[in-house]
């Protein structure tokens, strides 16, 4: 009887670790919520997915939310996975317009930043340093030009790590006395930025319409710079030489750089490395370790003529 009594008890502790183990560590898995209006953007797409494959990796639960454009939405988004318990939260878009952080915050839920800005809400904000590739690609601009020229700006001010490029190139091209700034263009992004920014630039070129009137197009990334290509080249004012630049260095922008027209610069981010490091610090802080620095920054590559091909997907 003893004997049956144990292998009874043998068979129910089996039982329970093959129905409640698994059932244990399916709730222990870390859920996270990942919100943006900006997926239509290639670099979000990519960095978004670049997270998506590292939690996977981690056995992670990720719920990608896409405001298209909108943020008071994304605010509202962002206190429902706040009443929901999400285990952390990541958001891609400029923090100071996003009151719920607070209330993220006083629930105890973490908050990481991907390319966002750096607030006390977040732990942490991985990003590029927009300083530096804007100061790349405006001093490629002048030194192009001799620093003689007249130029176009496509900025976006209110997303602060495409904000900060403008202002850097606003202080290289002011630094130089004989290059003049045209005009400086906010674009429509509800759609990419390519179509608004192309209307916009064919405006400009109709009220320049002389040739060597426009000396260069600077975009703070790539979407507006491909737009302005596209108005150019719709305009028959390719071979006027104007000198286009951009930051994200995405296909569609390799592929123009590579085709040796105007389009001649961008900066190529490692937008799956920073989605894979917030990846990587999340779980560092739900582990309970420490974080210490505030931003984080992934390094980038100037892409030109010169080393385009080893930077196109099928050089990887």
């Amino acid at each position: 009887m003893r004997k049956r009594a144990l292998i009874l008890t043998f068979l129910l502790a089996a039982l329970v670790s093959v129905f409640i183990i698994p059932a244990v560590s399916a709730q222990d898995a870390p859920e996270i919520a990942v919100l943006t209006p900006y997926l239509a953007q290639p670099g979000t797409q990519f960095m978004v997915e670049g997270f998506q494959a590292a939690a996977e990796e981690k056995g992670w639960t990720v719920n990608v939310i896409d405001t298209a454009g909108d943020i008071a939405a994304l605010n509202s988004r962002v206190q429902d996975v706040v009443n929901q318990g999400v285990d952390a939260i990541v958001i891609n878009v400029d923090p100071q317009q996003v009151p719920a952080l607070s209330e993220a915050n006083e629930a105890g839920i973490p908050v990481f930043g991907l390319d966002a800005g750096t607030v006390p809400e977040l732990i942490v904000n991985v990003t590029s340093n927009g300083y530096a590739m804007a100061s790349e690609t405006a001093s490629y601009v002048v030194d192009r030009l001799n620093g003689v020229g007249r130029i176009v700006l496509f900025e976006f001010p209110p997303y602060p790590p495409v904000q900060k490029r403008g202002v850097i190139a606003e202080a290289i091209f002011g630094n130089a006395p004989d290059i003049e700034i045209v005009d400086t263009v906010v674009p429509d992004v509800a759609d990419g930025g390519i179509a608004d920014s192309r209307a916009k630039m064919e405006a400009i070129l109709a009220a320049n319409p002389d040739a060597g009137s426009i000396s260069a197009v600077w975009a703070a990334w790539d979407q507006p710079a491909l737009g302005a290509l596209q108005a150019i080249e719709a305009a028959g004012r390719e071979g006027e030489g104007i000198i286009i630049v951009g930051i994200d260095a995405n296909p569609q922008a390799l592929d123009a750089i590579a085709a040796g027209g105007n389009f001649e610069a961008s900066v190529a981010q490692d937008f799956s490395g920073m989605g894979s490091t917030v990846a990587d610090l999340i779980e560092t802080y739900l582990g309970g370790g420490e974080i210490k620095q505030t931003t984080v920054y992934v390094p980038t590559v100037l892409v030109t003529a010169a080393n385009v091909a080893d930077m196109m997907p099928e050089a990887e």
